[in-house]
């Protein structure tokens, strides 16, 4: 869990509350392109976090502006209109998060569209709405729905197994 006093990167957290218009402590400093219920918290891969360093970038966790980093998450299959369980909060992811020039010095030659969904699907941050406000910690289990459940027994039953990052 990543949160910043506006701007990247974002630092770890042990825990927090996700409240309808994000975590808790977090700020952005332009809600042109940030923030608000339908981008209320950003999600990003640990797995594609470590490939993209494993390229020479020089990213980290809380790097690409993520509030959650997720690990053990297939991350192809986070895409928009999936419901996730982190901690006891329920997200809908909403949208890609497309990059940003303030992301220049964590990619090689700056080029920050390494991580832009458009150019290189499969790579991009995803924002979430937040359904039902909740309490995440590092460490908590992330159960991700295969479509949009109609009760939380059938999240649980169709669930893909993850864990949020631990600083």
């Amino acid at each position: 869990m990543n949160t910043s006093d506006g701007g990247v990167p974002k630092l770890p957290i042990p825990e927090g509350r996700v409240g309808l218009n994000g975590v808790a402590g977090d700020r952005q400093r332009d809600l042109r392109f940030h923030g608000g219920p339908g981008r209320a918290v950003c999600l990003y891969s640990l797995e594609v976090i470590q490939a993209l360093q494993a390229e020479g970038h020089p990213i980290g966790i809380g790097s690409a502006g993520e509030n959650l980093t997720l690990s053990g998450v297939d991350w192809a299959l986070m895409v928009p209109g999936r419901r996730l369980r982190v901690g006891t909060a329920l997200l809908e992811l909403t949208m890609y998060a497309h990059p940003c020039s303030n992301l220049v010095p964590y990619f090689r030659s700056g080029d920050f569209t390494r991580i832009s969904q458009k150019v290189h699907p499969g790579w991009g941050r995803v924002y979430a709405r937040v359904l039902e406000e909740g309490d995440v910690r590092a460490g908590d289990p992330v159960e991700l729905s295969n479509g949009p459940p109609t009760s939380e027994a059938s999240m649980s039953r169709s669930s893909v197994s993850g864990r949020i990052r631990d600083p």
